[in-house]
């Protein structure tokens, strides 16, 4: 998950998804639009059963303000809940497992803020099934033929790998920034991103506040994500003060055509 504001817990539920599937929090900064649903979260999972430990990723200062809430309110949880301190944001990697990578972003807002960027690692070749049926190949065989490797039969033929695989399927990857004034210092963290999700709380008329509070214009993200060249911007975090937000979306599309708006609910398949 990423922040953790008010109303979180009602939408993981309109959603139907399952809290026992989260393990992880990144918490992009300390603001309470980003974090004030963190407690009734963790104390709702300890109510429903949970035993795994909870890890918050966050701004060293995040265990500062949430233990003595924590000691309070949630003194006796059936788990830990670790709390793992962000250090820069300048692409450190901040979580690895065998299938991702997380690392920071660097925003530019009132306090210290970070963006994340998700990498899926390569995944392996897809097997052709007919030819591995064809050769008789060993089932032991098979995880280095997926790895790249060609195979040798018992009479000493080699099998190129092409033969037995087609491509893998392409990694993919995902950037998350918001909060953020406009900042072109993100551009090489988000180079080429299947997705990215830019704020874009303010429309051009009002370019002069969106300066005054660290925050992006619709425009400005476009124009990020059009030198970024990434496949896919999602706008949102939008003012309250636009009744319309198709408002802030037809602006970032006069710069970036391939651009949607963030809606609550909004399920995209990369």
């Amino acid at each position: 998950m990423i922040d953790c504001g008010e109303g979180v817990q009602l939408q993981l539920r309109n959603m139907k998804l399952k809290f026992s599937r989260l393990n992880r929090v990144f918490i992009s900064h300390l603001h309470g639009d980003h974090c004030f649903g963190l407690i009734g979260m963790i104390s709702t999972l300890a109510m429903l059963g949970r035993k795994g430990d909870l890890f918050i990723h966050a701004h060293p200062d995040a265990e500062k303000v949430f233990t003595p809430l924590l000691d309070y309110f949630c003194h006796e949880l059936p788990y830990k809940v670790v709390f793992v301190p962000i250090k820069h944001g300048n692409g450190e990697v901040i979580y690895e497992d065998k299938a991702l990578k997380v690392s920071t972003i660097p925003l530019k807002h009132g306090i210290p803020s970070y963006g994340f960027l998700f990498q899926e690692k390569p995944r392996e070749a897809h097997l052709k099934n007919d030819m591995i049926k064809f050769w008789n190949i060993p089932i032991r065989d098979l995880k280095s033929i997926k790895e790249g490797n060609d195979w040798i039969n018992p009479d000493g033929k080699v099998i190129e790998n092409k033969t037995l695989t087609t491509p893998s399927t392409p990694a993919r990857s995902y950037a998350y920034c918001s909060d953020t004034a406009y900042s072109e210092k993100i551009i090489p963290y988000i180079k080429g991103v299947d997705l990215l999700y830019h704020e874009a709380t303010f429309a051009k008329d009002a370019a002069k506040r969106a300066k005054e509070t660290m925050h992006t214009t619709a425009g400005q993200a476009a124009t990020i994500a059009l030198k970024a060249q990434v496949k896919k911007l999602m706008i949102g975090h939008f003012s309250a003060r636009y009744e319309d937000d198709n408002l802030l979306l037809n602006e970032a599309l006069e710069t970036f055509q391939n651009t949607i708006k963030a809606n609550e609910g909004l399920v995209y398949d990369l």
